[in-house]
């Protein structure tokens, strides 16, 4: 059977992404797509405030996908999320989005993108975007609710399982997301700030900054920072955002 521009991987991903099969749920193989490198696309449409920092964090994701043997495309259009453009990438990542940026047939498609086993990045405000499409914040895992003052210092503590070599106490100085609500619950936290070293936190002692999880079919995996252009130069910060690109494209389970 031929199976066109998209190769094998993409066909069974389109067929499952339009409902193209019979008799129950098309499983995907999205860890092993034929494309070569295989491909994540770069969203950064935004409808709400626009982060001075989305320059550096395309360039950032560019370089730390090169660096993963990922082949990495960018785009503010939201007509790539269609069944057939979803097809080709492992995984999108929404670098600083905001508000609302996809209509409700792109959510739908994105929705059966994810459930075929397609992999999500969230940086910083892809927290707040999409308000009144609950899936997608169940995706993220917690919607924004608010910021402190400014850019602020903190310890961002790694849970013991997910601790970055060499960054026993990695400071960072970025704004720091309160979240409507504590994910811990629904997912798998991967670190968190220090709310008595700086003013302006509403979540108490547990406060998390970064978390991934699997409950929607693929993989989804979000960090609160990338807010400051500094930040994309650091070593402990690039080396948090390519664990997410491993992971969301599934080269990789640690998190």
């Amino acid at each position: 059977m031929r199976t066109g521009v998209f190769g094998p991987f993409g066909l069974v991903l389109l067929l499952a992404l339009t409902g193209g099969c019979s008799g129950g749920a098309v499983q995907a193989d999205i860890a092993r797509p034929s494309v070569s490198p295989p491909r994540i696309l770069v969203f950064t449409r935004t409808t709400g405030w626009r982060h001075d920092s989305i320059p550096v964090a395309i360039e950032t994701l560019r370089d730390l996908g090169e660096e993963a043997g990922l082949q990495v495309e960018h785009s503010e259009d939201p007509m790539r999320f269609s069944a057939a453009t979803l097809a080709r990438y492992r995984a999108v990542v929404f670098a600083n989005t905001t508000l609302d940026v996809l209509d409700a047939a792109q959510q739908r498609a994105f929705e059966r993108f994810v459930g075929a086993g397609g992999g999500y990045v969230g940086i910083h405000s892809a927290a707040d975007t999409e308000y009144d499409w609950p899936w997608s914040g169940e995706l993220v895992g917690a919607w924004f609710d608010s910021h402190p003052p400014g850019l602020q210092a903190s310890p961002v503590r790694f849970e013991a399982r997910h601790a970055l070599p060499g960054e026993p106490d990695w400071q960072v100085r970025d704004e720091l997301y309160n979240y409507r609500r504590n994910p811990r619950a629904w997912v798998d936290v991967i670190a968190t700030v220090d709310e008595s070293a700086y003013a302006g936190g509403k979540m108490g002692t547990d406060h998390p900054i970064a978390w991934c999880h699997q409950r929607m079919g693929g993989r989804a995996w979000y960090t609160g920072l990338g807010h400051d252009i500094p930040l994309y130069a650091d070593a402990g910060f690039r080396t948090h955002l390519l664990r997410g690109l491993r992971y969301a494209t599934r080269q990789s389970d640690d998190c």
